[in-house]
Order: C-alpha cells, then structure tokens, then sequence
C-alpha cells in the first residue's frame, strides 16, 4: 500500500479489525520512511459490476461515488458516519447478489432512496431532487406527500402533516 503523504511503497500495517458491521476490515497503517499514519479499509467484492447510464453507456461500478453522492445527500444532518457506510454497503451487496453484472442507474437511485428513506427524511427529499430530476417546486411537494403517506400507513394514528 503506498503512502498517502510521501508515496512509499513498503508501508506497514499496525492493526487490523473488523468493521462493526464485519463487511470489512480496518487496517492502521504506518509509512516506515516518514513516520506517517492511516487507516485502510479491506472490502470483499464478489464481482465487478458495470452502471448502465441513461444514455446506454456503460461505465465500472464506483463504491466511492456512490459514497460521495449519499454523504451529499446526508451532509449537515444528524446521521453518524457509521451508518452512511452500512448504508452504501447494504446496497453494494444488494447490487452485487442480483443476476446481472449490468446495473442500470435507476436501480441504483431506487436503492439508495429506499435507504434513504429509513434514514433522513431531509437527505430523502435532496437524494430525490437530483435523482428525479426536479425542475419545478410541485416536484418537491409531491415527494414530500408521498413520504408522508408512508409515516401514516406505518403510524396511523400519527397526526396529519401541517397544513392538511
């Protein structure tokens, strides 16, 4: 593993341990030619998948975009960074046991909204607004109605949101 400060090559691992969830592993590690340290983290990936875009190109499946674009959605929220992960990793591994090694954007969104979903209602809604593609206030609203009815059919005797 190269070092991130002075790029040595013969960096060497302090500690190892399993993640809290144990879908991966956490190394400390220590560059012996600058004294630098940093952790590592050691998934399984259990084939190589390919993101279908809208346009029909396909490009390699990016776990660090994906990471990037829920921490986006989720940033100044109060979610621990803890659960983003078990998040981005619930849906590696539900796009990973599918079939087909040929992923269409669209399942992708619809995954991380569902997660999203039972995480933060607000990242929810910014998640929505880029995935769906929000040009119009309406646009929001009717996201914002649809989550909604889903507190009422899973708490009916949960009050109505303001202004209904």
């Amino acid at each position: 593993m190269r070092c991130p400060y002075c790029g040595g090559l013969d960096t060497q691992v302090k500690d190892s341990r399993p993640t809290e969830d144990a879908a991966s592993i956490r190394r400390r590690r220590v560059c012996p030619d600058c004294a630098g340290r940093f952790t590592t983290f050691e998934r399984v990936q259990l084939r190589d998948l390919l993101v279908v875009k809208k346009s029909g190109r396909r490009a390699p499946f990016d776990r660090d975009k994906l990471m990037r674009s829920v921490s986006l959605a989720l940033r100044k929220r109060p979610v621990e960074e803890e659960r983003i992960e078990r998040l981005v990793s619930g849906v590696v591994r539900q796009l990973e046991s599918q079939g087909d090694p040929e992923i269409p954007t669209r399942r992708i969104g619809e995954l991380v909204m569902e997660g999203l979903k039972g995480v933060d209602a607000v990242a929810y809604v910014r998640f929505a607004s880029v995935y769906r593609d929000f040009d119009a206030a309406s646009d929001f609203h009717s996201v914002i109605e649809e989550l909604a009815a889903d507190a009422s059919e899973a708490d009916p005797d949960a009050p109505a949101p303001e202004g209904k």
